[in-house]
């Protein structure tokens, strides 16, 4: 039977099956397919869309394209595979795929054969032309948007990630360090040239560049110089003998004179060769930190410099690691070795760890063993750094002592420890080191927690208060509307009480005798119902600035309750009497006069009974207490005297009958 042919392409936008006619022999495709790759009739005849997946979204087809490039099956693959390639004839169906990483996983999870021969690459560059042309709704500015925005994610993905990151920084300053010590060398060979002409006598007296710069920048033109120049040139050579010279030198100097201008120039250029000495230093202390983060045991070692000088000539930590002791040896002197080799002469002994400075002090006999050795603690050294959990220098000083030893042992003979013992020690220091540093990051863990926690909870105090606040702000609105109602109750009280008493004087000075008992009987009780009310209506009225304090306000509002129903009471009984004894008198004229006058007294009197009784009970102040006594002192006798006129009204008449009986 006829193998069938199928196609896995992967696109940037998803996941594409295509099936290529019969053939009994695959190799026979490939002149056709060639054929077909410009023109895409004929190309479609060969090769057609078996399925489709798209990509959910751009992270999706990330985690697709890692896991393809890592040769790791992915779910979406597996099921795009499982549910479109057919199971019934696995040993005639041949799956085409242009990764061979991923072909083997596809191979042992489905048991399919898989295929990369030629004639598959070429139908998957006939794919890559015409597979827009070949999916609906696919464009080729689609397509175009999608392949580079994938491979913008996937390249970034991999420069964050990458393992040898941390290298690159050591790489990049410890190259800036080797130009500026070039440059600065340069410039300031420059500046003792060019200061030479006017103090020659400068360069015998102080050979480093930097003090060399310094000291050109302070003196500047020699025969000006200020009377305290003697002690700033002892601050910067840290030497009063040197100083002393290089006055006396400046005064009997035989340099030709400079001009202002010229002499600008160089101490412009002074300070500048001096900023970048000072940047050189503080490089150096960035590359320790960086060393000490990266790769504590191999700086320990050998040194920071040395240290990354390897770094950077094997191209990154892992590879340094990765290279045997006998390469480190001789890492740095490439074109010695194959010098040597070609006229077969002896082979360097040492590279970039001449540098170092143990081989500087052993002798010139052991220098080729010391090197040997030095090369090796720098191997273990740099796997040790390359690929522990937590870094620490702990085996880096190990390593050290054990050269130390060596250096000794080459020396005077005295045996060294066992590589052993040493690395015993070493791993029970570190697990240690590794134990307290578990612990002391779970401490802070722990904090961190506690401070979130901590932050949670005034947030959430803070956002209650803010919700009570806005809550409060409508009821003060609501209680400053009611205080200022309250405020204006006793004016409007006092104008009721003012509106009351004009109508009772109007009343009052009407002509009783004009009207009938009846009539009189009447008003005089509207007019006692009308004080009850108007007194009852001012209370109510001054009630609210009691508000203040609650328990005093229940107490006088149950009081005000009982002196009401006391007063309603007792003023109809009184009134009642009164009429009696006023109707008796009516007949008389003179009589009805003094009655008159002593009920219009009364009734002003009467008005102010009820808040008399109503505040006697429950008195404001001292002040208050004295006026309501005076106003019932004054109403018991008011009500004495016109007892006393009824009296003398009843006993007149008693006289005249008895005289009209006469």
């Amino acid at each position: 039977m006829a193998t069938q042919l199928y196609v896995l392409y992967e696109h940037a936008s998803g996941y594409a099956l295509f099936s290529v006619k019969e053939v009994e022999d695959i190799g026979a495709l490939l002149p056709t397919v060639e054929r077909a790759i410009t023109d895409f009739s004929l190309f479609v005849t060969t090769v057609k869309l078996v399925s489709f997946s798209p990509f959910k979204s751009s992270t999706n087809a990330l985690d697709n394209m890692n896991s393809v490039s890592e040769g790791i099956l992915h779910d979406d693959l597996k099921v795009f595979l499982d549910n479109n390639v057919p199971k019934s004839d696995k040993a005639n169906v041949i799956l085409g795929i242009g990764d061979p990483r991923i072909s083997a996983t596809i191979q042992d999870e489905f048991g399919l054969k898989c295929s990369n021969s030629d004639a598959v690459i070429e139908i998957l560059r006939g794919l890559r032309v015409h597979f827009p042309n070949m999916v609906k709704g696919l464009t080729m500015q689609g397509e175009a948007k999608a392949q580079l925005g994938l491979g913008h994610s996937y390249s970034r993905a991999k420069v964050k990630f990458n393992v040898n990151r941390a290298d690159n920084m050591i790489i990049q300053s410890i190259a800036l360090l080797d130009q500026l010590d070039k440059d600065i060398n340069t410039f300031s060979m420059r500046v003792k040239e060019w200061y030479s002409y006017h103090f020659p006598e400068l360069v015998k007296i102080s050979s480093d560049n930097y003090m060399y710069c310094r000291l050109a920048k302070l003196i500047g033109n020699r025969k000006t110089s200020p009377e305290d120049l003697e002690e700033k040139i002892e601050e910067i050579t840290m030497d009063s003998a040197k100083a002393k010279a290089i006055i006396a030198a400046s005064k009997m100097s035989m340099g030709m004179d400079v001009s202002p201008i010229d002499l600008i120039n160089i101490e412009s250029f002074c300070s500048r060769v001096i900023s970048l000495t000072d940047y050189r230093k503080s490089l150096v202390e960035y590359l320790h930190a960086r060393m000490q983060s990266v790769a504590p045991n191999l700086s320990t070692l050998i040194g920071d410099v040395v240290g990354a000088r390897l770094i950077s000539h094997a191209g990154s930590l892992t590879s340094l690691a990765k290279y045997p002791a006998s390469t480190v040896q001789i890492l740095g002197a490439e074109k010695a070795l194959f010098r040597a080799l070609k006229q077969r002469g002896n082979t360097p002994k040492y590279g970039l760890i001449f540098h170092s400075t143990f081989i500087g002090r052993a002798g010139s006999k052991n220098k080729g063993r010391i090197s040997r050795y030095l090369a090796n603690k720098c191997s273990i050294a740099s796997r040790i750094d390359c690929f522990t959990e937590f870094p620490n220098n702990i085996f880096g000083e190990k390593l050290k002592d054990q050269v130390e030893e060596r250096l000794k042992f080459y020396e005077s003979g005295e045996a060294p420890r066992k590589n052993a013992d040493v690395m015993k020690e070493a791993v029970i220091e570190a697990n240690s080191y590794i134990e307290s540093q578990m612990k002391d990051a779970e401490i802070t863990e722990k904090k961190e927690k506690k401070k979130k926690k901590k932050k949670r909870k005034s947030e959430a105090d803070a956002s209650v208060i803010s919700q009570i606040a806005s809550d409060d702000d409508e009821p003060s609105a609501k209680i400053a509307k009611v205080d200022a109602s309250v405020t204006d109750t006793p004016k409007s009280a006092k104008k009721k009480k003012n509106k009351n008493k004009a109508a009772s004087e109007d009343v009052s000075t009407t002509d009783i005798s004009m009207l009938s008992p009846e009539t009189k009987k009447k008003k005089k009780k509207q007019k006692n119902v009308e004080t009850v009310d108007s007194d009852v209506v001012v209370l109510d009225e001054a009630q609210p600035p009691k508000k203040k304090k609650k328990s005093k306000k229940v107490d006088a509002d149950t009081t005000q309750e009982l002196d009401v129903s006391v007063v309603s009471e007792d003023k109809p009984k009184k009134k009642k009497k009164k009429e009696k004894d006023l109707n008796t008198t009516a007949t008389d004229e003179n009589v009805s006069l003094v009655a008159d006058d002593s009920l219009v007294t009364p009734k002003k009197k009467k008005k102010n009974k009820p808040d008399l009784d109503m505040s006697g009970d429950v008195p404001k102040s001292g002040k208050k207490k004295k006026k309501i006594l005076d106003a019932s002192q004054t109403h018991e006798n008011g009500v004495e005297e016109m007892e006393v006129n009824v009296s003398l009204t009843k006993s007149k008449k008693k006289k005249k009958k008895v005289s009209q009986g006469v």
